[in-house]
């Protein structure tokens, strides 16, 4: 079965850095997307950023600058690289990992915490 699993989450002051990892595992092979996706009580998920099979990326406006997305298909893992982090990043941050033709998944999420 697929897994995806996230790493890296806690609690920053403003204006530091984190960075979070999904790893995914299983049978994993053809096209594919990973993208992260954050999410606070009340409010819909949101898209942060996605990187596709041919490298290219895009990111919510409310993070582009800040925010890196990056992968390593070796590992089959991809990072989402976080600075200048403000409170408003506060949120549960999920990976997301489309396979074409076979499915949707999603790790368990991570908290971010970015204190003012």
């Amino acid at each position: 079965q697929v897994q995806v699993v996230e790493s890296g989450g806690g609690l920053v002051q403003a204006g530091g850095s984190l960075r979070l990892s999904c790893a995914a595992s299983g049978s994993i092979f053809g096209e594919n997307t990973m993208g992260w996706y954050r999410q606070v009580p009340g409010k819909q998920r949101e898209l942060v950023a996605q990187i596709y099979s041919t490298g290219s990326t895009n990111y919510a406006d409310s993070v582009k600058g800040r925010f890196t997305i990056s992968k390593d298909n070796a590992k089959n893992t991809v990072y989402l690289q976080m600075n200048s982090l403000k409170p408003d990043d506060t949120a549960f941050y999920y990976c997301r990992l489309v396979l074409y033709g076979s499915g949707v998944y999603w790790g368990q999420g991570t908290q971010v915490t970015v204190s003012s």
